[in-house]
């Protein structure tokens, strides 16, 4: 018959064991708190195991570390997106204020051009569109019939003549610019009082100054304003300055060219002038001694 382990039939039981080393454990607590006598063995235990824990400290250093990195990153494009947002918006601010800035601009610049008008009523009308066709010249604006715009009413910025209103529609109308090849303006040279009519140039965004005599007196960089013989344009608006003259010999006419002095590139905002027929200035008296003649004659 097999025997039990010697555990089982020998020695103190298992009770009194633990007694006994709990007993132990107590009184090593109670004489190190009152001698300190375990220190030195805590401090020599304590140098031993250091690299030891260290070496077990070392992946929950590394995964914090990448975790604190992964999250430095996305914290990083979190503000830089951010930063970014705001220096978007900041310069659509700018841009706009800019923006807002140059129309003021412009508008002061339309509001002093009513003052070359005189009493003649006139009319801010924005630039909606130019007109898509290679064979004309055309703006459209965002004024029209119900606003008081007529066909034929003069358009002018703040340097001088745009062009004419040629068709209006309930809230929009069409102006014939200047350098239209079907559009002309009766003019007059400042610097002499010579007179004559240009029409849309021959070159896209000229002026050409027609039937004017080889030999007539116009050079380069005189100023032409609008003479108001038409009825139709106030007079001494300007027009344009002429930039090229050439006389030939076996010419009857000279080529003179003018570039416009006002132009729809630079402007949003434009001015109608609301001229009636009854209302348009009478044109300027000729000038020289032809009234004198025109007594003698009488007499």
């Amino acid at each position: 018959m097999d025997t039990p382990p010697p555990l089982f039939n020998q020695g103190v039981s298992a009770r009194a064991r633990l007694a006994f080393f709990s007993f132990l454990a107590i009184a090593l607590i109670v004489v190190d708190s009152r001698i300190k006598a375990l220190e030195t063995v805590r401090v020599g235990v304590g140098v031993v195991l250091y690299p030891v824990q260290q070496v077990l400290l070392i992946p929950g250093r590394l995964f914090n570390n990448v975790t604190g990195y992964f999250t430095s990153v996305a914290l990083l494009q979190r503000e830089n997106e951010e930063l970014k947002r705001r220096q978007l918006e900041s310069a659509q601010e700018l841009q706009q204020g800019r923006q807002l800035a140059a129309d003021n601009e412009r508008l002061r610049q339309l509001l002093g051009a009513r003052e070359k008008v005189g009493a003649a009523p006139t009319l801010l009308g924005a630039v909606l569109y130019e007109l898509r066709d290679r064979f004309s010249h055309k703006i459209v604006l965002h004024v029209g019939d119900d606003h008081g715009v007529r066909t034929g009413n003069p358009v002018i910025d703040d340097i001088g003549v745009v062009g004419q209103v040629t068709r209006v529609f309930k809230n929009t109308a069409e102006v014939t610019l200047l350098t239209d090849k079907d559009q002309s303006i009766p003019i007059l040279i400042v610097r002499n009082g010579l007179r004559g009519v240009a029409f849309g140039g021959a070159d896209p965004g000229t002026l050409d100054l027609r039937f004017m005599a080889a030999n007539a007196d116009v050079d380069n960089g005189d100023i032409a304003v609008t003479s108001g013989l038409d009825g139709l344009y106030p007079p001494g608006l300007p027009v344009g300055r002429v930039a090229l003259v050439e006389r030939a010999a076996k010419d009857q006419f000279a080529r003179i060219v003018l570039t416009p002095a006002a132009g729809v590139e630079r402007h949003t905002q434009l001015l109608v002038l609301l001229i009636e027929p009854s209302q348009r200035p009478a044109p300027p008296p000729p000038t020289g001694d032809a009234p004198a003649r025109r007594g003698a004659a009488k007499k």
